[in-house]
């Protein structure tokens, strides 16, 4: 018997990393997942988008676990097609109990260089898709009457400002005020409301040229092994980074029974990160 037996979750940006870490550890719960992902590269991010071959290898897990699974490429920043492919996923599954708007990404630059359609691009993806989520799935929540639970993904950069990502540091903070907002008015529903915010996660968001560039711009060209130090040094607790399943974890705890009183909080997790800070 697992903690989610019989709940379906609906998940953006699942296709690796975190979102992948989320569906199956939920899956491995009971839960039934919904999920879209881009497989594409947004053109203002240092690393490669998911893949196709990404999305279809969750696919894989999901369903290796005795779970099913729903899901398409998608875009979060159009609207239309987060609630084409939710309505599908519903039509399939009936329901819907926990919404993960998880897919999103970071770029930065010093906040007077940002290009225009970068900044925009940060926006939409990581603020007005997490809203498209949340406006998609909601109304059904709310139609079962049963409850249910929203965890949005926040960072410790939703609680405190950051050199050169300042438009992911604006868009994580719109995401700590749409969390708070919604578990207002969705309380009277015993729907709850909350988010997680980790500190940097061994995913491709971090481990890249850009962000090894601001932890080292002593070197010309850092690499995973040059950055583990600096990493280290912005913790209480002696680690680099998370992993995503530390992440995953949270969310388990927060959509399950043993949550079952917590809303409008923004859980750190984060190795001592913002008290350090």
């Amino acid at each position: 018997m697992g903690q989610l037996d019989g709940k379906v979750a609906f998940i953006t940006g699942l296709a690796r990393n975190q979102g992948r870490s989320h569906a199956l550890t939920l899956a491995r719960e009971g839960a039934d997942i919904i999920g879209l992902d881009l497989c594409a590269k947004p053109s203002s991010t240092a690393y490669a988008g998911a893949t196709e071959e990404d999305l279809q290898e969750t696919v894989r897990l999901v369903k290796e676990t005795g779970r099913s699974i729903h899901v398409e490429q998608a875009d979060v920043r159009d609207y239309e097609q987060v609630k084409a492919v939710f309505d599908r996923g519903l039509a399939q599954f009936g329901r819907v109990d926990i919404v993960v708007p998880n897919a999103g990404i970071c770029a930065g630059a010093k906040t007077w260089e940002i290009e225009v359609a970068d900044w925009r691009e940060m926006i939409d993806i990581n603020l007005t898709g997490v809203w498209h989520t949340v406006k998609a799935a909601v109304p059904q929540l709310i139609r079962q009457g049963e409850g249910g639970s929203v965890v949005f993904i926040g960072s410790t950069e939703a609680l405190k400002g950051a050199e050169n990502i300042s438009a992911y540091a604006a868009a994580k903070h719109g995401v700590t005020g749409l969390m708070t907002s919604l578990a207002r008015e969705l309380g009277q529903y015993n729907i709850r409301v909350n988010s997680v915010n980790p500190t940097c996660v061994d995913t491709h968001m971090i481990q890249n040229p850009f962000v090894w560039g601001l932890f080292r711009p002593d070197l010309e060209q850092p690499n995973r092994a040059d950055v583990e130090g600096a990493f280290t040094d912005t913790h209480i607790l002696p680690v680099p980074w998370i992993d995503p399943a530390d992440v995953s974890n949270a969310i388990l705890y927060l959509v399950s029974d043993a949550g079952r009183y917590i809303t409008a909080t923004a859980l750190p997790i984060d190795a001592g990160f913002i008290v350090k800070s």
